[in-house]
Formats: C-alpha cells, sequence, structure tokens
C-alpha cells in the first residue's frame, strides 16, 4: 500500500497544469504525442515486448498473433505483473463478421478445497499468498483458444520470441525493477521463489541481464505440445506433485477439466459512443455503470480538473461500487441482473442519489425488482487488415502467490482471494462466497469503443480497482474534454478508495472513503473538495497502467499511446 499523505501539507507539489500555453501542440497534459503508423500497432508496458508484436506482424502474424507472442514475452520481462501461473481477458474486434468478440480466460478454484477447510482453519479471509488461494490458471487456454479463431502463425513462431529471450537474457527496466524488488522479501520464504525469481536471493537490477531457463523449457513444451500439454502433460503433472507436497489443493484434475469461454461484450452507449467491457465474473460493467450515471451531466460546462468535474467522477463511482461489491461474482452460481444494471432508467435512479454540494459517506446496492423479498499487463494490438485486440493478464497481486513450481519458471496466481468467506453458511449467501470449483470475482478488464458499428478504440487501464474507475476516465478525456490519444492517458488521475469491497474483509463504506488525486489538480479544487466532505489524499502510485489503440475509421491509419508511468511503448509501422 503506498504511503499517503495530507494534500494539506502537498499543496505546493501540485502545480495547475491546465494552462496548455508553453505547449506547442496546445495538449496540456501529453508528456509526448501520440504514434501514428499505417499498417500496425502495438502498446504494451514493455518496448520489447512491443517489438515483438511488430515482428509478428510484419512476419504475416494476425494482431491475435502479436498479442499472443508479447504476452508470453512479458510473462518472462515483467513478471510482477503477469505470467502464464495467471487469467487472461480479452475484446477482439474481428474485420472479417465486423464484430466483437469477447474471451473469459478466469480459472476456478480447486475442487477439493472446500468451504468447511477455510473454517476448520479458522479463517474468515483467503490469505493473500501461500498455497490457499491458488486457483486454475487460465491464461494458455486463452492463447489457444484465440489462437484457434482467429490467428494465422504457428503457435510455435509466436512463443519463440520469448522462448529465445528466457535462454539468452534481456536487461530489467526500470519500474519492474523497483516493483520485483519490493516483491521478494514477501514471496521468498514460498517454495522454487528464491531460486528461479531471485539473482543470489535478491531481484534483478535495473538493466542487469535476466534469464528463465526453467520458463523457456516450459514455453517449449507448450510450443510442441500445445494446450494439453500445459493442462493434461508434464507441466499440469509438475503443479499437482508441487501443490501435494507443499500443502495446496489445485490438482491435475482441476487442470484437465478446465476451460475458459467465449463470451458476449457488453455495452452502454456514452454520447453516442459505443463504451465495451465483459460481463461477471469481471467488474468491467462498473465502468459502464458509472459512465450511465455520469452521461446525466452536461461536462462541456464543467471543465477538467475542476471541484465539480472530480466530485461528480468520485460520488458515481461509490453508487456503481456498491452494485460491484453486491452482484458481480461467477454467473455459474448465481443470476447477476445484467441488463437492469446497465439500464438508463436505473442510472437515473441512482443520479439522483448524488447532491451537488455534499459527498456520499454511505452508499448501499440497489434493489433489482425480482430480488426484493465481484497486479496486472494491459497490451492491445491492431494489424493491417483490421483486427484489434484489447488483452489484459494477470497473476493478481504482483509476482501472484509465490507459488512458483520447481522447474516450471512461473508462479501460481492468488486470484483464490477474492473469494468471501464470511457469512457464507447462512442465507442469503454473498454471490462471491466461496465454492469448489468456482471463478473468483476478477478486477482484471480489457475495454473498447465503437462508433456507428465501426472500431474506434482499444484500451485498457490496469490495476486493480483502479481499473473501471482507469477506464471512464479515459472515455470522458477523449469524450468530454476533446483530448487525443496520448493526452487522455497521461493527464492526472482520480481515484477513489474506501467503496464496500466485493471480496474478503468486505467492510461497508461509512465514511465516504478517500480521494487520491495525483500530481497536477489545483489546490482550488481541492479546498473545494473538502468543503464538500471529502477526505482528500495524495497517494504516490497506484493510478493504473494505460495502453490504446486508436482508428481512423476512413483512411484505416492507426495511433497509438502508452503509459508514462510505466516502461512500456506504443510503436507501429
Amino acid at each position: 500500500m503506498p504511503v499517503r499523505f495530507l494534500l494539506l501539507f502537498c499543496a505546493a507539489l501540485l502545480p495547475a497544469l491546465a494552462d496548455a500555453a508553453d505547449r506547442v501542440t496546445g495538449h496540456a497534459f501529453a508528456t509526448r504525442s501520440e504514434v501514428i503508423a499505417p499498417h500496425a500497432m502495438a502498446a504494451t508496458s514493455h518496448p520489447l515486448a512491443t517489438q515483438i508484436a511488430l515482428d509478428v506482424m510484419k512476419q504475416g502474424g494476425s494482431a491475435v498473433d502479436a498479442a499472443i507472442a508479447a504476452n508470453a514475452a512479458l510473462g518472462l520481462m515483467e513478471p510482477t505483473g503477469c505470467g502464464i501461473g495467471g487469467d487472461l481477458f480479452a475484446i477482439v474486434w474481428d474485420p472479417k463478421t465486423r464484430r466483437l468478440y469477447g474471451y473469459n480466460g478466469s480459472g476456478r478454484s480447486p475442487r477439493s478445497l472446500t468451504l468447511e477447510e477455510f473454517r476448520r482453519r479458522g479463517l474468515t479471509d483467503i490469505p493473500s499468498h501461500g498455497p490457499l488461494p491458488v486457483s486454475v490458471p487460465g491464461a494458455v487456454d486463452a492463447w489457444f483458444a484465440l489462437h484457434e479463431r482467429l490467428g494465422r502463425r504457428p503457435m510455435a513462431a509466436n512463443l519463440a520470441p520469448a522462448i529465445h529471450y528466457a535462454r539468452k537474457g534481456h536487461p530489467v527496466h526500470e519500474v519492474i525493477a523497483h516493483y520485483w524488488e519490493g516483491s521478494v522479501p514477501r514471496l521468498a520464504q514460498y517454495p522454487g521463489f528464491a531460486e528461479q525469481f531471485t539473482i543470489d536471493g535478491r531481484a534483478p537490477r535495473k538493466g542487469e541481464l535476466w534469464r528463465n531457463p526453467n520458463l523457456a523449457d516450459t514455453l517449449e513444451k507448450i510450443a510442441r505440445g500445445g494446450r494439453d500439454a500445459f493442462y493434461k502433460g508434464q507441466i499440469a503433472r509438475a503443479i499437482d506433485a508441487y501443490m501435494k507436497a507443499n500443502g495446496g489443493f489445485l490438482s491435475y484434475e482441476d487442470l484437465a477439466a478446465h476451460q475458459g469461454e467465449w463470451v458476449e461484450p457488453v455495452s452502454v452507449n456514452y454520447r453516442g459512443y459505443d463504451v465495451w467491457e465483459l460481463p461477471p465474473n469481471s467488474q468491467g460493467i462498473a465502468a459502464l455503470q458509472m459512465l450511465n450515471i455520469l452521461e446525466g451531466f452536461d461536462f462541456s460546462k464543467i471543465p477538467f480538473g475542476s471541484a465539480e468535474h472530480v466530485h461528480l467522477f468520485v460520488e458515481a463511482k461509490k453508487l456503481a461500487f456498491a452494485d460491484r461489491a453486491r452482484f458481480y461474482a461467477d454467473p455459474d452460481f448465481g443470476k447477476v441482473p445484467l441488463d437492469w444494471l446497465l439500464s438508463k432508467e436505473y442510472a437515473a435512479q441512482r443520479r439522483a442519489l448524488i447532491s451537488p454540494d455534499r459527498a456520499l459517506r454511505e452508499v448501499q446496492p440497489g434493489t433489482p425488482p425480482e430480488l426484493e423479498e465481484g497486479d496486472t499487463i494491459y497490451l492491445t494490438t491492431a494489424d493491417a487488415d483490421g483486427m484489434m485486440v484489447s488483452l489484459i493478464q494477470s497473476n493478481y497481486r504482483g509476482m501472484g502467490s509465490g507459488m512458483a513450481p520447481h522447474g516450471l519458471g512461473f508462479i501460481l496466481q492468488d486470484r483464490g482471494e477474492m473469494f468471501v468467506l464470511e457469512g457464507c453458511d447462512t442465507g442469503p449467501a454473498h454471490p462471491n462466497c466461496y465454492a469448489s470449483g468456482k471463478r473468483p470475482f476478477q478486477t482484471i478488464i480489457p475495454a473498447f469503443i465503437t462508433r456507428d458499428g465501426k472500431p474506434w478504440v482499444s484500451f485498457g487501464v490496469m490495476g486493480g480497482a483502479m481499473q473501471p474507475q482507469g477506464h471512464v476516465q479515459i472515455v470522458m478525456n477523449l469524450v468530454d474534454f476533446g483530448m487525443n490519444l496520448q493526452e487522455a492517458g497521461d493527464a492526472p488521475r482520480i481515484q477513489h478508495e474506501g467503496s464496500t469491497d466485493p471480496t474478503g474483509a468486505a467492510t461497508p463504506m461509512r465514511d465516504g472513503g478517500e480521494v487520491n488525486l495525483e500530481t497536477g489538480f489545483s489546490w482550488e479544487t481541492v479546498r473545494a473538495l473538502m468543503r464538500k466532505g471529502h477526505r482528500v489524499t495524495f497517494a504516490d502510485g497506484p493510478y493504473g497502467g494505460y495502453q490504446a489503440i486508436a482508428r481512423d475509421p476512413d483512411t484505416g491509419v492507426y495511433f497509438g499511446a502508452s503509459e508514462s508511468r510505466k516502461d512500456g511503448q506504443a510503436a507501429g509501422y
């Protein structure tokens, strides 16, 4: 958790950046220009992964091939955010069928791990690390499902660059080195971690070459044997043996039974733009609920960075997140009232709860008519045919559970921490209560924007509960405030914390939470927010990681943007 300081003591550090008089282009917040290219574009959180994606498309691969190749490389190069021990979600625009496809590549809890086992151990929350939060990793399955439908190059060719870098080494980048260093003290105690993810017990340093020959071996097995090499072959058996030897429950049978699923993306229309997310068990519809609420305010008369802008955003977030805590979970285990949550009528009811002058301290979820008695990398690619991929992948808490099966070169995710344990023995149980073979509430969400049935922007903002908040801010920056693609990501961000949570320790919000404002908001805005009852603080770094690609519908030219707060790069040809 980042250290926070009251803005009262930081006012001098918050320059007002809204005056663009000293910028040649007039784009006040952009740290650099958009990348513009005629044929293809890639934007990832690591420059080498971006180059790999471009090379794949230059060699005839599709945007899906490029996304898979980049994701495989990021599992090596940015293990602080992703890897094949985690889950994956994607939205893909297919130019042949002229429609969006969604894939939910999230895994289920072990079938042998029961709610009674947690009770026997006296646990009221699932631990954040170790064997208990480990769920089935869904990323490799998602790679092969996406490839089967929309790939063009052999999977072995897509995985070859990551295998090469894993054997020969690559220099670790600055932000990744920072997070890696912070992870080692927490995770070195877990079997297999220190010998596979440290150099003599420490994290690799910025610029130091990092090799992972074990991961190279694992990726080669997948390249030769396909999906089943991971879920039904030697890799699955190695995971099973490791978990059994270290008090875990994830088994060969769990892996062999895994299957992700194609899902229909869902959308709301925001001022003429269709914004698309994936349905639960992910949290994407929280962004759509927020946009529905905010659409009722005229932001053509509300300046960016003003107290009114921040206040309305935060209040919409509180309302959407109250529903997030109550309704978002695995739809296989309970109905999610999706149509009602995304209706304009319900948004109007929620909007009426917002006061222009006072911050909400407590928020209750809505009551649907039928119920009156739920760290990461994001990347996006686009190819010469017009295919666009929005992909997000994660081990959850940075480097996941810390459980690193011997000889495999990756860490298993700890996504099972997201389940609820309290109140699950009495009715009505929380929809995200733990159950064997259930998918936990998921934070990772890709996004997409279309207009008039044509693809416009593929984008994402990683970072836990920041993700839907980040998605909404990007949409507003583009649509309401007229920013370009790079400026929309570089503009200072808002993060509200303290809403009732759909996971673990679900303590209801009673005090209105707190508003984190990134450097760039004026002191006048801060004071006005305080007068409305907001607790405003400064937080160092929790504002997410953004990548985006936009397509000009008339010329087909691509525009790319990458997160200035990360090591990433957007590039095209």
